[in-house]
This record gives C-alpha cells, sequence and structure tokens, in this order.
C-alpha cells in the first residue's frame, strides 16, 4: 500500500524553510536568499521515502504585512497549513520564541492538522538553550513529536522524513517517482535568476522586484535559449540591476545560466532584460502568475 502525504512547512521569515525543503528533497527546487521574504507563492518538493511521497510545501514566512503583496504572501502560507495532512512549525532555533514565532504559536490553535516542532539550526546553539525552547513551545501547542535539525548539513532530516512518511495518509501517489517538484521549468528557472538578483544586490533591491520567463526554446544541438525580463518598480533600479557598463547584470546572468544548466543538464543560452513595470505589486495580473490570490483593498 503506498502513501502520500501533503507536508506544510510554515514559519516566520530566514526560519530556513526553503533550506529544509531543498535538503529533504535532495535537491534544489525553492530558492534561498539571506533576503527575507523571497518565497513568495506555494513551491511544492516531492521526496520519496520508501513506499511514502512527501509533497513538501515551501511556504511563504509569517510575518506581520504591510503591503498587498505581503498580506497575499502571508494568507497563502496560512491556506496551506488548513489544506496539508500534516503542519511542520519550524523555528530558528538563534532566534527562539522572538516576537514572530510567537505570534504564529499563537495561531496555530486553528489549524485542525496534526503538528511538528522543528528546531533548525541546533547546531549554532548549546543543547540546554534548545531543551528550554522546546519546553516552552510545547507548553503553548500540543505538537504531536518535536525534531532538532540543521536543514543546512542535514542533520536530523533523515528522522523528520521516516516519521512524515509514517504519517502520510495511504493513497496513490499524486506525482511520477522521479518528479521532484511541481513547478514547471520555466518558473523554477525564474526563480533561480530572482535568487541571484538578490544574492547580489542584497542591501540595494527592494524585494518587490520580479523575473518572467518569457522565451523557452530548445535548440537543435540540444541546448536551450532561455529569455528573460526582471521587473522593477522604478528607473533607478533598472540603473542599479543593470550596474555599471552592464557588468552586474552580466554577473547575475552568469550565475544563473550556470545554476540553470546543472539543473536542466544542457547547454543553456540566458539573454536578461531589465524593464520599468511601475506598480506591478498592485496589478492582479502578477498575482495570478505568482499563484498568489490577489487581495482587495489598499
Amino acid at each position: 500500500m503506498t502513501r502520500c502525504g501533503f507536508v506544510a512547512i510554515i514559519g516566520a521569515p530566514n526560519a530556513g524553510k526553503s533550506t529544509l525543503v531543498n535538503a529533504m528533497v535532495g535537491s534544489k527546487v525553492t530558492i534561498v536568499s539571506r533576503k527575507v521574504q523571497t518565497t513568495r507563492a506555494l513551491v511544492r518538493g516531492i521526496a520519496i521515502v520508501g513506499d511514502a511521497q512527501l509533497v513538501l510545501v515551501d511556504t511563504p514566512g509569517i510575518f506581520p504585512p504591510k503591503r498587498r503583496l505581503d498580506r497575499a504572501m502571508v494568507t497563502t502560507a496560512w491556506g496551506s497549513a488548513h489544506d496539508a495532512d500534516i503542519v511542520c512549525f519550524l523555528i530558528d532555533a538563534k532566534h527562539g520564541l522572538d516576537e514572530e514565532a510567537d505570534a504564529i504559536l499563537g495561531r496555530l490553535a486553528d489549524v485542525r492538522q496534526p503538528q511538528l516542532l522543528v528546531l533548525n539550526k541546533v547546531d549554532l546553539v548549546p543543547k540546554p538553550e534548545l531543551l528550554t525552547l522546546s519546553a516552552a513551545a510545547n507548553e503553548r501547542a500540543p505538537f504531536a513529536a518535536t525534531f532538532m535539525i540543521s536543514a543546512l548539513n542535514g542533520d536530523g532530516i533523515d528522522d523528520l522524513k521516516r516519521f512524515l512518511a509514517e504519517r502520510a495518509p495511504e493513497g496513490p501517489w499524486h506525482y511520477p517517482e522521479d518528479q521532484i517538484s511541481d513547478a514547471p521549468m520555466r518558473s523554477l528557472a525564474a526563480e533561480i535568476t530572482r535568487e541571484k538578483l538578490y544574492d547580489r544586490l542584497h542591501q540595494e533591491l527592494p524585494y518587490q522586484s520580479t523575473v518572467e520567463t518569457d522565451v523557452w526554446k530548445e535548440l537543435k544541438d540540444g541546448s536551450v535559449r532561455i529569455e528573460q525580463t526582471i521587473f522593477v518598480e522604478r528607473e533607478s533600479q533598472r540603473k542599479i540591476v543593470l550596474g555599471k557598463g552592464g557588468q552586474t547584470i552580466k554577473a547575475i546572468g552568469a550565475d544563473a545560466r550556470r545554476e540553470i544548466s546543472t539543473l536542466i543538464e544542457t547547454a543553456v543560452h540566458l539573454f536578461l532584460f531589465v524593464k520599468v513595470r511601475e506598480g506591478w505589486s498592485d496589478d492582479p495580473e502578477r498575482y495570478r502568475e505568482m499563484g498568489l490570490e490577489f487581495p482587495r483593498g489598499g
């Protein structure tokens, strides 16, 4: 009998959700950045453990929303928790039960699904502090189990996967055995370029920038031509992305091309363009493209 379970990974921004999903899948399916709120839509990574298929939902970080895009992302994250078979609440052990983690704990009572407490980055925190943190969180919510992991170096990942696999509902797999994500390659390639954009321009660029794949053409020699547009909200941001003499965008393109090429296992010809699209974060069409529901109101 096969099993298939949807697992929502929720937590504050930069708790390590994307790193955890990539570690559990064993391949990169979602972008990782120092910049908070880089995961926007729901990204599903797929891991196989014995006869069980785990569909791991990487959600946007939950935080007090200020803008429309923020509200859409937080609504999406809670929606995934209510739709999943099991919920993993990820806490950055270095930050402990800070204001954001505490606020999420307060709302977990509204989620009917079984919940696990997952303390991340435990290699950076003394054991007595971890035990105190675990006890404090478990007093606040009825967690089915607690796991201590390091998503970055892989500690504790196998134990967490085994536990989730044992509790996945019986039923057919939703995806083929060799599929590691439900994101189309065009979307994944755009996300990789967005990650490289943030890596290069961590301080200078607001996270409202976005990337879209316009052309994906397989050539006769087996290579792929990809054209992407980076959208920013102001001309001053466009100049930052281009850099002096186009050096910045050239470096972003080189980094993205290498990673996309590794992902699809063929040569890639990547062409990047930068355009100003004022107010894109207030455009319902952009939200639909990202898989987000457009929040009404200001």
